[in-house]
């Protein structure tokens, strides 16, 4: 099995590895792995009341919410590849802040105006700790979860974005023939992490495993590691179809694992394999189903589907007592909120995130004087 050479061209943009090579395949799938955490989402809601389908769904559903390991690995991955030489950390933090905050902050008032609406409060520090992106470090349900619950997953990116400058540059100087096994204990340790659970309190197993930002980080180093495996020319010529069997096979048994093990571990590997084997098939210009327009597009809105789909759905289970509803109006519902989604999160990356990174991320050159 011989290794793909791809060209370091870390000076690009964001998704570009050679020239006229960018990841579009990648950006699809984005979209994928937000509508997994939707389905998910929508599994526990309760809208789908009727013990077939419920049960059904959840089957096929249940699973989901792995869709926030895929990015993790992810965002190690792309940061990797679209590093630039000689960038500053505060250049660095400066793209991440305008690409995330604005959108981050416009869903986080969406979701308070919700709650307050249906008679819900937000007390004082569940909003200070989501404002400053800090709620995941509180092992309490009520704040790591409080106002736009799936926000925890953006203080755990902030926490990798603040280490990012700082980890590159120590995990580049790793000796190529030495990544795959670097990158086998980063998966090692993330095996471990379920273990390591059971000396927590009861309690504290979910937060630990799932939320706590520094045992995520771990997938956050796979990606840097894996792209850094492909940079180094070490990537082997692994089919993206075989590697989709094997992510799909551990996606179908995650549900029969512990529950502290099905959040990340069972699929850690085949994501680790897929997002570097779909970045080289972009590069090398191979089909891809992921890289047509209107996959592309809804990849752009994924960000901003995934922050606000959380509070459509409550809205609407609150808003229209919802839970218990039969099987026509539950998936209507269903596939109202979908829609609804949608909607926001295309007015979002139009409006809010397109314009901030304009005005706020772009590189600022210096003049001589």
């Amino acid at each position: 099995m011989s290794a793909v050479k791809v060209t370091d061209r870390s000076d690009r943009p964001a998704g570009t590895l050679t020239d006229g090579s960018r990841l579009p395949s990648l950006t699809g799938l984005r979209f994928v792995a937000a509508f997994l955490v939707f389905c998910f989402h929508i599994s526990i809601s309760g809208l789908l009341a009727t013990s077939s389908t419920q049960h059904a769904f959840a089957r096929t559903a249940g699973a989901g919410a792995v869709g926030v390991s895929f990015f993790f690995v992810l965002s190690g991955f792309v940061l990797t590849w679209s590093a630039l030489p000689g960038d500053t950390a505060r250049a660095f933090w400066r793209r991440r802040a305008a690409k995330i905050y604005p959108n981050y902050v416009v869903a986080f008032v969406i979701s308070v105006v919700g709650l307050y609406a249906t008679g819900h409060a937000v007390g004082f520090l569940v909003g200070a700790a989501n404002l400053g992106l800090v709620q995941a470090w509180w092992p309490d349900p009520g704040v790591y979860f409080g106002a736009n619950s799936v926000s925890w997953s953006l203080a755990c990116e902030a926490f990798f974005y603040a280490l990012f400058p700082a980890l590159l540059p120590v995990l580049g100087r790793i000796r190529p023939q030495r990544l795959w096994a670097s990158a086998a204990v980063c998966v090692a340790a993330v095996f471990a992490v379920p273990v390591a659970a059971t000396f927590l309190p009861a309690e504290r197993h979910y937060w630990f495993v799932y939320i706590f930002p520094p045992v995520r980080l771990l997938e956050f180093v796979l990606g840097i590691l894996m792209a850094l495996v492909v940079k180094s020319g070490r990537w082997p010529r692994i089919p993206v179809w075989s590697i989709a069997v094997l992510l799909v096979v551990a996606y179908a048994v995650t549900p029969y694992f512990p529950p502290d093990a099905e959040t990340s571990a069972v699929t850690v590997i085949p994501f680790a394999l897929l997002i570097p084997a779909v970045a080289v098939a972009d590069v090398e210009g191979k089909r891809s189903v992921w890289r047509s327009r209107s996959a592309v597009w809804l990849g752009e809105i994924s960000f901003a589907f995934y922050l606000i789909h959380q509070s459509v759905i409550v809205d609407v289970m609150r808003g229209l007592d919802a839970q218990g509803s039969g099987p026509a109006k539950a998936w209507t519902l269903i596939f109202g909120t979908l829609a609804l989604s949608m909607v926001l999160a295309g007015l979002m990356h139009r409006f809010v995130e397109m314009p901030m990174m304009r005005r706020l991320g772009r590189r600022r050159t210096r003049h001589p004087a």
